[in-house]
């Protein structure tokens, strides 16, 4: 991965529904825009995020999504998810482009980015100049019944003590995204803790596969964990707003756009099917297959840093 470099831009852009979005740009100011849209839903950018980019050749662009990280304000109430949809963020990244005077930019997208960036390329495919999106998911209904419940499968133990807090919320067939998502607003202060510790736990556990596999030290931080929890519940509750399958099916509308798709191959939290289906659909995308890596770990952070110098628009 390349060094890091600091902001030479900084600013809060007013999106509508009384949200602001933190941006920044770092790297080459005269360099080819890039951004990156980052995972969770819910987790904003961290500096280590820019590490992707060369910055001789990038300007690189790094915002925190609606509700989350540096954006103002922060989900609090359950009211406050009204105007938290991806139709939302996909809107909040135009007003971005077109703030920072951005013809058309290179999209990086990890894990819940990588759908994010599917749902914005397919809507404003003229906007992308290319693509790289690792540990792809499409936040479809069975991704999100796979990591929530049949996963169990591999970590019985350990689901089923993330379980049993859902089964105590929902007396039927249980939901777990549906479940948590409302013991992450209860009036009971305790009952929302819980929830988020317990929510976060199952997050470490199935990502753990990954070599030079170690704990979230971000789950450490109690305001966090549950602003992240919120937001992963309320979208995948939701199945990102989607209908099922709707990034696959539409993929011939990203045929003019050059993509690498790069997926661990030990990534149990995103099967490699979803990357597999997405790139047979997508005319012009690439597969890499990184044999060590998991939902993130290995060699897969320098993979993207290389594929992203080697789609650079021009190159």
């Amino acid at each position: 991965m390349f060094p890091n470099t600091e902001p030479f831009e900084s600013g809060m852009l007013a999106v509508g529904d009384s949200q602001e979005i933190y941006w920044e740009c770092s790297g080459n100011p005269n360099g080819r825009p890039a951004v990156y849209l980052h995972g969770g839903p819910g987790s904003g950018c961290v500096p280590q995020n820019r590490r992707y980019f060369d910055p001789a050749i990038y300007k690189i662009i790094l915002t925190d999504q609606r509700g989350c990280g540096r954006s103002r304000p922060r989900v609090r109430e359950i009211s406050d998810l009204k105007v938290n949809t991806t139709a939302h963020l996909v809107a909040d990244l135009e007003r971005l482009r077109e703030h920072l005077r951005v013809d058309s930019w290179t999209v990086l997208g990890a894990s819940w980015g990588s759908t994010l960036g599917l749902v914005y390329a397919q809507a404003f495919p003229h906007r992308v100049a290319s693509m790289v999106l690792a540990c792809v998911t499409t936040t479809s209904r069975r991704e999100v019944r796979w990591i929530t419940h049949d996963m169990g499968r591999i970590f019985p133990e350990q689901w089923e003590r993330f379980a049993s807090l859902g089964a105590d919320v929902l007396n039927r067939e249980i939901d777990l995204a549906d479940s948590y998502a409302a013991l992450v607003f209860s009036a009971d202060a305790s009952v929302r803790e819980r929830a988020a510790c317990e929510w976060c736990a199952w997050e470490d556990t199935h990502v753990s596969l990954g070599p030079g596999y170690a704990p979230s030290r971000r789950f450490e931080d109690p305001v966090f964990r549950l602003l992240f929890t919120r937001l992963v519940t309320h979208y995948w509750r939701h199945a990102a707003f989607l209908t099922e399958d709707q990034l696959i099916r539409n993929a011939s509308l990203l045929s003019d756009i050059p993509g690498v798709l790069i997926h661990g191959r030990h990534d149990i939290s995103s099967p490699l099917e979803t990357a597999w289906r997405l790139q047979r659909a997508w005319r012009g995308s690439i597969l890499q297959i990184i044999d060590d890596a998991g939902h993130g770990g290995g060699a897969l952070p320098e993979s993207v840093a290389v594929a992203m110098t080697r789609i650079a628009p021009g190159e």
